[in-house]
């Protein structure tokens, strides 16, 4: 089967290298893919949200499979122009409906989805430009810290937690009133801040049968010890040592089960991945947020953990015969280091040349924002360039690996956090 996988990060050369060791896999196409991708597919220079021209592509390349990798081109409707067009109505495509994609594509579609369907998240309000007076008052309100979160998407930007109520009126005022994440802040969430400990929990769904895929924790901030900006993702660690069975029974009952209970009562089309990002609190799990995608690095860290053939999982969601599969789960260790540009999540030089090592032993490479020069040289050419992730029996093992690789791989200004999992391993 020839297969086509949209996207162009690390999350995207996971999959690629997933999907490839499949013995249902007879060609995979990635669009636009990266210089990771390049090595195990083939590349296509088409946008990941120019839905015509892959619409073409499909055709003229018999694809039988379509992976969607980013949430952007769901969001924008990717699945419904191939359900519009006749000769792709019946195309096997793992993403949800422009619909089911507003789960990420606006906190308040996702926030009233989980009240009407009495999933567990923190208090909230919304707010528009015309009820700013309303928001300031509600402020008031409110314990601190304050969460405002832009309503669309903000590429992973738009949520501020303010610790003083001046400083949230003020953000208040600059999101809604000046544009401050563009259209995005059209609206704004003003959240309860929930304290505890953040988990990333999988779910593949055919729409009616789910399974809970591993889950992971992720490490948002630039700076070791979780300080400093926000970015896109510093690194992941899977398994959790504190999700273990009693606090995931809790997650599938109350939160997993009746969302995907929601989902087919409320007839919103939805055959892909949901990532429940989701606080512990003393033990309880609550939802942050739902993203239509896998995450990105936890994916890099996930996926590896799968021992089960991965494109009869993606079929299987695809096609609605989900519950046919039988997914198995390593219980190995995978955590992954994220190598960046010096300067990011700010600004950020490219084109500075990568050296890789020939072995890899326990870890594996994942191509992020690379590219090739003139000189058929591997460069950096975006924030994260690399994830890195090892393998092990234990946490340190995976660890000891991941870094160990690291190590061994230089370009000019990188950067990357020295601390990945060690919170988790004061927690054993």
């Amino acid at each position: 089967m020839n297969i086509l996988l949209l996207g162009s990060g690390g999350r995207e050369h996971a999959f690629a290298w997933k999907i490839v060791q499949s013995p249902s896999c007879t060609r995979l196409f990635v669009a636009p893919g990266n210089a990771g991708t390049a090595q195990i597919a083939t590349n296509i220079s088409i946008s990941a949200t120019d839905f015509e021209k892959l619409a073409e592509f499909i055709l003229q390349e018999s694809i039988g499979l379509v992976v969607v990798g980013p949430e952007e081109p769901l969001v924008r409707g990717f699945v419904d122009y191939m359900r519009s067009r006749p000769e792709t109505s019946n195309l096997p495509i793992v993403g949800p409906s422009a619909l089911g994609a507003t789960l990420e594509g606006s906190k308040d579609f996702s926030k009233r989805f989980m009240q009407r369907n009495e999933i567990p998240t923190a208090a909230y309000e919304t707010f528009t430009p015309e009820q700013i007076e309303e928001g300031l008052a509600y402020l008031e309100t409110q314990k601190l810290p304050i969460v405002l979160k832009a309503d669309g998407l903000a590429a992973g930007k738009g949520v501020l937690i303010c610790q003083t109520l001046e400083e949230a009126k003020q953000e208040l005022k600059e999101m809604l009133l000046e544009a401050k994440f563009g259209s995005a802040s059209a609206k704004v969430v003003v959240e309860e801040f929930l304290s505890g400990i953040e988990v990333s929990v999988f779910v593949a769904t055919d729409g009616k049968n789910y399974k809970i895929l591993p889950e992971a924790k992720d490490y948002k901030r630039i700076g070791e010890g979780d300080t400093g900006l926000n970015t896109g993702g510093m690194g992941a660690v899977s398994p959790v040592i504190f999700a273990d069975d009693a606090f995931m029974k809790k997650v599938e009952d109350r939160i997993v089960k009746p969302t995907i209970a929601g989902l087919e009562k409320e007839s919103i089309d939805y055959k892909g991945f949901l990532f429940i990002g989701l606080m512990n609190t003393d033990g309880e799990p609550f939802v942050i947020e739902y993203n239509v995608r896998m995450g990105d690095p936890e994916t890099e860290a996930v996926l590896p953990r799968i021992e089960s053939d991965f494109v009869e999982l993606l079929m299987g969601i695809a096609t609605q015969t989900l519950s046919q599969h039988q997914l198995q789960i390593s219980k190995n260790y995978a955590t992954t280091v994220v190598m960046v540009s010096g300067g990011y999540p700010g600004n950020y030089e490219k084109g500075f040349t990568i050296s890789l090592p020939d072995q890899t032993a326990g870890s594996v490479v994942f191509h992020a924002g690379t590219g090739i020069n003139s000189n058929g040289s591997l460069i950096n050419q975006g924030g994260r360039v690399l994830a890195i992730t090892g393998f092990g029996e234990s946490l340190d093992t995976a660890l000891q690996n991941a870094y160990e690789t690291v190590g061994k791989i230089s370009w000019e200004k990188a950067y990357f956090r020295r601390d990945i999992g060690q919170d988790l391993k004061k927690l054993s």
